[in-house]
């Protein structure tokens, strides 16, 4: 059967899309239907209609899911941001665990029994609320006029006025109502993407769960902040403000911020650490690495399960002290001041020059010699040392950790790492698609999977990490 737009279809939910979506089927016509969960029974209208699939819009919950739960959020199906809060904590880490085996077996070609020989179980949170430490909350006005923050609804534009994400940390509340009083009071206004006309775009705020520190950054369209010390003895109030910024962003774009920060009130950074844990029981260790993290530093946004996902890639890594390491796609160095302590050399390589930076305060800062670090491409910096260098520690490294963005790796830079030839590989992924295409280019160039580890990094979204080792056949 082939539907029309406005058709009404009743249909059960099978399967999570990639957005979030509720996949449901009848006679082999897929139906995506948004807000729906697995084991929904739901009538929908067809909104936009193909030839083998159709997109729905959900109308009503005939039988709702036993996995179904009342999202806790008030704003989450107009937000968008949490796409599957109404599915139970317990039936997310499934979807995930199987989202990443499935994309094993159907993009890697890896056999059932293979997977099923590495697959470890998933790492979620015993509180799967709270755990963002940071936020960028757009700023704007509402039909009536009136000033609003909050967040864009999915694939628009439009602001849904959020006093309270569930996913942040509660002092966002009371920076954002400052923030917005400050405005009022001093008749700031708020830039309209229309005319770009208007000061206030953005508030990223930050917060250091260790060190419990916050930072506010206002991003402008303008050279200064009017009456800022109004803002700035508002903030001021708040516990443990450490640092409040405004960065300058006049484009008309996209892109959040701009390239100029100024701090306005206080210091250029918040500090964080993160610790060791056991990856056999996630209990927290006494080592631990400080970050110093400014408004543009990248920087994992749940630390809770960093610490997790980063332990675990350093125990992937076997590091006994006599080995060298490169960590590819570094950011900050985040992984690699991780592994800096149990290593004999880490080279780090990234593309942001301030990220590169940053890393190497964060190696002086911690003490760390043993770190490297080289702006570039990873696919342009890797062949380059191997062609050139006469340092065996660098073109034969003992171990090479890669965390690349959701593209994945570079087919270069993964031919170099086969020619490099480490003994281990660690493959920090955030897409479970591009990771089964990249360890399939591995396992056929000499490595073994032996251990593969999704971790809910974003609980209530369809994202999840996965951490992986992989070992270059004939080990012992």
């Amino acid at each position: 059967m082939e539907y029309k737009k406005n058709d009404l279809a009743e249909v059960t939910i099978t399967d999570i899309g990639n957005d979030g979506e509720g996949i449901g089927k009848i006679d082999g016509y897929t139906l995506f239907i948004k807000d729906a969960v697995i084991g929904d029974t739901v009538s929908a209208k067809i909104m936009k209609a193909k030839k083998n699939y159709a997109y729905a819009h959900l109308e009503k919950v005939l039988k709702p899911s036993p996995f179904r739960v009342d999202a806790p959020c008030p704003v989450a199906r107009q937000c968008g941001g949490c796409q599957i809060q109404n599915l139970s904590y317990e039936k997310q880490l499934e979807y995930k665990y199987d989202k990443v085996k499935n994309d094993l077996l159907r993009i890697g070609g890896f056999s059932q029994e293979e997977v099923a020989a590495v697959m470890e179980p998933i790492v979620g949170m015993d509180e799967p609320f709270r755990y963002r430490n940071k936020a960028q909350f757009p700023v704007g006005c509402d039909r009536e006029g009136k000033l609003i923050s909050g967040f864009y609804a999915g694939r628009t534009h439009s602001i849904i006025p959020v006093e309270d994400c569930l996913l942040g940390v509660k002092e966002n509340k009371e920076i954002l109502e400052a923030v917005l009083s400050y405005m009022r009071e001093c008749k700031v206004s708020s830039y309209d993407e229309v005319t770009g006309k208007g000061i206030v775009r953005h508030v990223l705020i930050r917060k250091g769960f260790t060190s419990e520190e916050l930072m506010v950054c206002l991003v402008i369209n303008a050279d200064k902040l009017p009456r800022q010390e109004v803002l700035t003895e508002k903030l001021q109030n708040i516990k443990n403000m450490v640092s409040v910024s405004v960065n300058i962003n006049k484009e008309k774009t996209n892109v959040i911020l701009g390239k100029k920060t100024e701090t306005i009130c206080g210091s250029d950074t918040i500090e964080d650490t993160l610790w060791e844990v056991d990856p056999s029981t996630f209990n927290k260790t006494d080592k631990g690495v400080t970050y110093s993290i400014s408004p543009k530093s990248f920087y994992q946004v749940n630390p809770v399960q960093t610490q997790k996902l980063y332990s675990l890639a350093l125990s992937y890594a076997g590091l006994t002290g006599k080995e060298s390491v490169w960590d590819l796609y570094c950011g900050i160095g985040t992984i690699s001041l991780f592994m800096a302590p149990h290593a004999k050399k880490v080279y780090g390589v990234e593309i942001v020059p301030e990220a590169i930076a940053d890393a190497k305060k964060n190696a002086k800062k911690n003490g760390f010699d043993n770190a490297e670090f080289f702006v570039g491409k990873a696919e342009e910096v890797l062949p380059k040392f191997y062609e050139n260098s006469a340092d065996e520690d660098m073109t034969h490294p003992d171990v090479i950790v890669v965390d690349p963005p959701r593209k994945g790796c570079d087919e270069v830079c993964l031919n170099t790492m086969l020619q490099m030839k480490p003994e281990r590989i660690v493959y920090v992924s955030c897409d479970p698609a591009t990771l089964a295409r990249d360890l399939r280019i591995l396992v056929d160039g000499g490595y073994t999977l032996s251990k593969v580890r999704p971790v809910d990094q974003f609980p209530h979204t369809v994202h999840v990490e996965t951490v992986v080792l992989a070992e270059k056949i004939g080990q012992n």
